[in-house]
């Protein structure tokens, strides 16, 4: 019996007068098949990442203004949402985290939609939500106000990220929805690892380590106590020398795993579509205040109805690309040639979340590529 395949639907950045990126995108969301959903009068979640301030690859609200123009057209009543951080930084808490999306355009009158913190005020406020399917949980932390949604549009920027590879549609939903407690669950597999060689005594991964798990010993090492490790890898976006890595072995598939049970549960019963903007794709998570150089040029806009098949898409988008000389993947010293997020990141996993997520129905790794 054949493989099953999904239809992912692309468009380039090249523009002229009568024909906007912001018309592409608009004609991109059509074709994809955001017309068949039903929403007339659901409330419906824009997960997106607001940008942590500092960091300047988040996706610009006039792009989001596009979705949320067309999804009223169809009756839906869309809104802006994020979950609280585990880490230190400006989105720990829904004070902090409504103004940090404020400062980085994220209005009313910029995106035709409010901004709803998902979790609460200081990350607690969430609803436990059935897996099916699971084999790592049979219930899901996912915040209340995506779990409450009656349909979710995700709105991505593909880059790379420290402990899964990449992140996309599965790791903004599955980890991006999650409450501070789910976070906790699906971080605490990994435990960061010191490579003393390397350590410089710098400091810095102790000054941004907002659980207080590290400190310097009588050698001006970093040193980890994993009893209070949370395992959300910050040391390991921070420092500047190699010196914290991402566990070893099966942290990131199985972390991996995790998002993608998470994604099921908020997925599950309800009307959902998928846009990764494949843009200033950096070698880390947008989590912290700065974003590196990206390591390939800008490829385009993806969308799906299949969250899965639109990640592997954009995997293969940018392995296809040529890297750009003088960025993280170059200063590994990379062939040239072929699979880009494993390299930069090569204690990670990338495929893992994949392959869970096919098994639990939420898509295919085979895919059409249509170009819109």
């Amino acid at each position: 019996m054949p493989t099953p395949s999904s239809t992912v639907y692309w468009s380039d950045l090249r523009t002229n007068p009568s024909l906007t990126i912001l018309k592409k995108l608009d004609r991109l969301l059509r074709a994809a098949g955001m017309e068949t959903l039903d929403l007339t009068d659901k409330y419906t979640a824009f997960k997106i990442h607001f940008g942590e301030p500092g960091n300047m690859a988040y996706i610009r609200p006039p792009y989001v203004a596009v979705v949320s123009a067309l999804v009223r057209e169809l009756g839906g009543k869309p809104f802006l949402t994020d979950a609280n951080t585990l880490y230190s930084g400006r989105r720990h808490n829904a004070w902090d985290h409504l103004r940090s999306g404020f400062e980085n355009g994220f209005s009313r009158d910029a995106t035709g939609c409010d901004l709803i913190i998902a979790d609460g005020l200081k990350g607690n406020d969430y609803v436990e939500m059935p897996v099916r399917g699971g084999i790592h949980c049979t219930t899901a932390k996912i915040g209340c106000a995506v779990a409450e949604a009656d349909a979710v549009v995700s709105l991505n920027h593909f880059k790379g990220h420290e402990l899964t590879g990449f992140g996309g549609a599965l790791k903004n939903l599955g980890m991006g929805c999650a409450s501070r407690a789910g976070k906790k669950f699906l971080h605490e597999v990994s435990h960061p690892v010191i490579d003393r060689n390397n350590c410089t005594g710098c400091g810095l991964c102790v000054k941004n380590c907002a659980h207080h798990a590290i400190t310097l010993d009588a050698q001006r090492k970093a040193v980890i106590d994993h009893d209070l490790c949370t395992g959300c890898c910050q040391c390991v976006a921070v420092c500047q020398f190699s010196a914290a890595r991402a566990s070893e072995g099966s942290a990131s598939r199985v972390c991996s795993e995790r998002i993608s049970e998470y994604t099921e549960a908020i997925l599950n019963g309800k009307p959902h579509f998928h846009v990764n903007f494949v843009m200033n794709v950096s070698p880390n998570c947008d989590c912290w205040a700065n974003n590196d150089a990206p390591v390939v040029a800008d490829i385009g806009i993806f969308a799906s109805l299949d969250p899965v098949a639109l990640d592997q898409a954009c995997v293969d988008a940018v392995n296809a690309a040529p890297a750009i000389n003088g960025t993280a993947l170059t200063d590994r010293n990379y062939g040239g040639t072929g699979e880009k997020f494993g390299h930069i990141h090569p204690d990670t996993d990338w495929s893992a979340g994949l392959d869970h997520a096919v098994r639990l129905g939420l898509g295919n790794r085979k895919y059409d590529l249509v170009k819109v």
